[in-house]
């Protein structure tokens, strides 16, 4: 094996953010988004795997929750069994709306030399993946939607609390989740540019996800000092928050400021993003054979 320098990069070489229109840029979305369809269709079976694992981890969440809410007289942690269903019916679509691997692929990226090409290119290459995860969600909705609906009423979901005008606050804390989640761990994915291995930083990010997102238990039931730091946290807004505006659980004010925290988490997510892709790409070099 030897070890050869990528193409030189000034401060400013190699893609950026700034230079595409909005005009460019959707013509590149228009045609990547319609590939990547295509090729998640043409490997349905792949994709059909990372829905089963999607529905999993929920149904399993929700299982347990019910059978304590059972066995403390039908309610527990301010849930009966019923909202269990609802939340983690909820939890189980912005899991998959927000879902991102792509943290997990740049040790295997920068290993092969997957970026010396990339690197040539005038877009960004976050923009490739962005489209790739966009397409993976819409394929997969195609599962996951009709597994919601199957589990809410085998379960007896309990929607009751839900109004038109939390459905419709729903989705910009959605968007705005998917956004902030794809940019964190974009971001923190960076760090495979300096570490050899990031597999444990990656598992520990996971859990993080699973216990001060609300994705194992709403945060409600949680310790105090979770839910404390969960506030501080983006994963919070990245999962809890639009389940909780679905389910009602949020007033007016509330849905205003958790709207505020996940544009605040983007900003800094993007601004940390543009800063470590500078270094990352200076300090780049492929493997070869």
């Amino acid at each position: 094996m030897s070890r050869s320098r990528a193409p030189e990069l000034s401060a400013s070489a190699g893609p950026d953010f700034d230079r595409l229109s909005l005009k460019m840029l959707w013509a590149y979305y228009s045609g990547k988004l319609k590939i990547d369809i295509a090729n998640n269709l043409a490997y349905r079976g792949a994709v059909a795997i990372w829905v089963l694992s999607t529905v999993v981890q929920p149904l399993v969440s929700l299982v347990v929750w019910r059978t304590v809410a059972g066995s403390e007289g039908g309610s527990a942690g301010g849930f009966t069994a019923n909202e269990y269903t609802s939340y983690f019916v909820i939890v189980m679509l912005v899991s998959h709306m927000t879902f991102i691997w792509h943290m997990w692929e740049f040790e295997w990226r920068i290993r092969t030399g997957f970026f010396s090409p990339i690197l040539l290119r005038p877009i960004h290459p976050i923009h490739h993946d962005v489209s790739e995860n966009l397409s993976y969600k819409i394929v997969g909705l195609i599962g996951v939607i009709p597994a919601a609906i199957i589990l809410a009423v085998v379960f007896d979901a309990d929607f009751g609390g839900t109004s038109v005008i939390d459905i419709l606050a729903f989705f910009p804390a959605l968007i705005l989740a998917m956004a902030l989640r794809f940019l964190v761990e974009w971001t923190l994915a960076l760090a495979a540019f300096w570490m050899t291995k990031v597999s444990a930083l990656n598992t520990l990010f996971d859990v993080f996800f699973l216990f001060l997102g609300g994705t194992f238990a709403p945060l409600s039931v949680m310790p105090g000092w979770i839910q404390a730091i969960s506030y501080v946290s983006p994963f919070r807004w990245a999962i809890a928050f639009p389940v909780e505006v679905a389910l009602g659980n949020r007033s007016g004010l509330e849905i205003l400021t958790g709207y505020g925290i996940q544009l605040a988490w983007i900003t800094l997510s993007v601004i940390v993003l543009r800063l470590m892709w500078t270094r990352a790409t200076r300090r780049y070099s492929a493997v070869g054979a």
